[in-house]
């Protein structure tokens, strides 16, 4: 079991983490539903208080998008100071990061193999090679396989297994192309629901 299956132990949720075997019997909260730690099995999880329930959904969304923390109060700092909704700001922070949307075009099974694959120079913008999986990308972005990745094992069978693939509707997918476009600011109401920003909101707030 490695440290990433703790995470979704430690926050009691599942944060699928490691792609299909999150949906598998080997799943570790599957197989120990207990918090991690020599004791685990015997502790109980506790209603927590407003502010441990504010630092629990703050670490489900950190957990899950694979940030620090530093990164994480950042993204917040930065979007206080602009106008509109807090929340959808915040959001297009971690949605926007180049790993996601490698990760929401269906071209990786987890957001840790699509960090692998923007790291190693798999993937580019604007048809230029980028390699940095915190970049922010932005409304009408082209975002591109290289030519020469196709052919290798992660990119290999990725036209069949796109072919019931759903993207979010904040994206378009030419899945002949592979090729993806950001076509609208991501809304709160379209990600996948792993924690409460309202909490993280408050929680920065304090």
């Amino acid at each position: 079991m490695t440290n990433v299956c703790k995470k979704c132990r430690r926050v009691g949720q599942k944060l699928f983490l490691k792609g299909e075997r999150c949906f598998s019997q080997k799943c570790a909260l599957v197989r120990k539903p207990y918090i991690p730690g020599l004791h685990g099995r015997s502790r109980r999880r506790k209603g927590a208080s407003e502010y441990g329930q504010q630092l629990i959904e703050k670490q489900k969304i950190r957990y899950s998008y694979g940030i620090s923390e530093k990164q994480f109060k950042n993204y917040f700092k930065k979007i206080v100071s602009q106008k509109g909704n807090n929340e959808e700001l915040l959001i297009g922070q971690l949605e926007n990061r180049l790993d996601n949307l490698v990760f929401k075009l269906g071209w990786a099974a987890s957001r840790i193999l699509a960090r692998q694959l923007v790291s190693h120079g798999h993937i580019l913008v604007n048809r230029r090679k980028n390699n940095i999986p915190s970049y922010q990308a932005k409304k009408g972005d082209i975002i591109q396989i290289r030519a020469k990745s196709k052919k290798l094992a992660p990119f290999r069978d990725l036209k069949t297994t796109l072919k019931k693939y759903q993207t979010p509707t904040w994206l378009s997918l030419d899945k002949q192309k592979l090729e993806g476009k950001i076509i609208d600011h991501p809304k709160v109401a379209d990600i996948d629901k792993v924690g409460e920003i309202s909490k993280v909101i408050e929680y920065y707030s304090r």
